[in-house]
């Protein structure tokens, strides 16, 4: 495998609104609509497949693109997988005569969109809020409507296999639970040698998987993830169509980068149980485990160091044995004041100062936490702080941690009232 491939290709930063672009011509009679997160149009000799739907505000542009190509009428909707940005147009592609298609357990995860929607919407603000609005308002402006997100509800459902024929075409739909939802469903066409799989792989292909989202979602297994590329691999595929960018195309390149991905899971997994069984704190562990070289895969949406965690979290929940603190409810912020009080805050911004000089960025955020706990305005700790998050973000090269970062960033340039991060 070349080790740059990974890098060659487009960054989460690059994932972007449908604006009413054409759909794009892939080959074999499949056709591309590019969004938030792709939708696929599979021509036949009779009736047409859709394979994910974008967001709701996104709907408009996908079947306008799909009815310039192919006016014929939808015979199936297929779900990769429950996730807001693959689910959110659904309504707008059922027809009289439509089957909408998911996993057996799409059902648990649009129960979860639902339940947990006010929460997950919040912690993904910081993110996606900016681009969402932006696009809303586009598509306002561009169709004079924004529908509403989509919350359907399958007429098909299957457990682990599917066999469908349309139009001469053979498709068949795979479970692959180790995916970003337990949901998670691969399309193959078998004669074309070409895999539709969503998210399976995370938005990034060629990148550690992302175990646990900072907005918030169930924890993926990770073995389950490594069964999952096993079976992607199993059909050697030709061209592997994902949720976002271009087609990863060539068997070759496939079955390297997916078993470097795989690989580069189980390798995380296995030292973090062994550090478990040996008795080696989580931190310890999120520090000390880093890939091999020869296992040359991205860290552009998940982490190793926060897999490490996940894994662990996954196995022993949240109790890590370090304090009796941890079994109540009482924060370490609730004794800010009393160290406040202690050491002044001017000591423990100095003390901040000399670890961030050290080159330990995180270690002087959690002394400017203490103080800007009492003192939300205190100057000095403000700047440490900024310097801080500055320090971290120029060696962040991931989705979510750099997003995170430059939130922060905006937040305490507000509160030294210079309106924003500097440089």
């Amino acid at each position: 495998m070349s080790e740059a491939q990974h890098r060659l290709r487009p960054g989460a930063a690059a994932m972007a609104a449908a604006d009413g672009s054409p759909a794009v011509d892939l080959g074999d009679g499949i056709w591309m609509s590019s969004g938030m997160s792709s939708s696929y149009l599979v021509t036949t000799d009779a009736e047409r497949v859709v394979i994910n739907t974008g967001m709701g505000f996104e709907a408009p542009f996908h079947q306008a693109g799909y009815d310039a190509v192919d006016p014929s009428p939808t015979r199936y909707v297929v779900l990769t997988q429950g996730h807001f940005d693959h689910v959110g147009g659904v309504d707008r592609f059922l027809e009289p005569g439509t089957d909408l298609i998911a996993q057996a357990a799409f059902a648990t995860w649009r129960d979860d969109n639902e339940r947990l929607e006010a929460f997950r919407s919040r912690n993904a603000a910081f993110a996606f809020i900016e681009p969402i609005l932006a696009a809303m308002e586009h598509a306002r402006q561009a169709t004079g409507e924004v529908p509403a997100q989509s919350r359907p509800t399958p007429t098909i459902t299957f457990e682990d296999r599917l066999d469908l024929e349309v139009g001469g075409r053979r498709l068949e739909l795979l479970s692959v639970p180790g995916g970003e939802t337990t949901d998670s469903t691969v399309v193959w066409l078998p004669e074309e040698r070409t895999a539709f799989t969503g998210n399976l792989f995370g938005p990034l292909f060629g990148h550690v998987p992302n175990l646990v989202t900072m907005r918030g979602d169930r924890y993926r297994d990770a073995l389950a993830y490594c069964d999952s590329v096993d079976r992607v691999l199993a059909l050697e595929p030709e061209r592997i169509i994902t949720g976002h960018f271009d087609p990863i195309e060539g068997a070759d390149v496939i079955a390297q980068e997916l078993t470097a991905m795989r690989d580069a899971t189980r390798y995380v997994h296995d030292r973090t149980v062994e550090g478990m069984n040996a008795g080696t704190d989580v931190h310890t562990l999120m520090a000390e485990i880093a890939l091999p070289d020869e296992l040359d895969v991205g860290e552009g949406y998940g982490l190793v160091s926060w897999n490490v965690r996940a894994i662990w979290e996954t196995y022993a929940g949240w109790f890590h044995h370090r304090s009796t603190t941890e079994l109540y409810a009482t924060p370490p912020s609730a004794i800010a004041p009393d160290l406040v009080a202690a050491a002044g805050a001017d000591a423990l911004t100095d003390a901040a100062r000399a670890r961030l000089a050290a080159g330990e960025p995180v270690a002087a955020l959690h002394l400017t936490d203490v103080v800007l706990v009492v003192e939300p305005r205190h100057a000095a700790a403000l700047a440490v702080a900024a310097e801080a998050h500055q320090a971290l973000l120029a060696d962040s090269s991931n989705f979510w941690e750099t997003a995170w970062l430059q939130r922060t960033l905006d937040k305490l340039g507000r509160k030294r009232g210079d309106g924003g991060a500097t440089s």
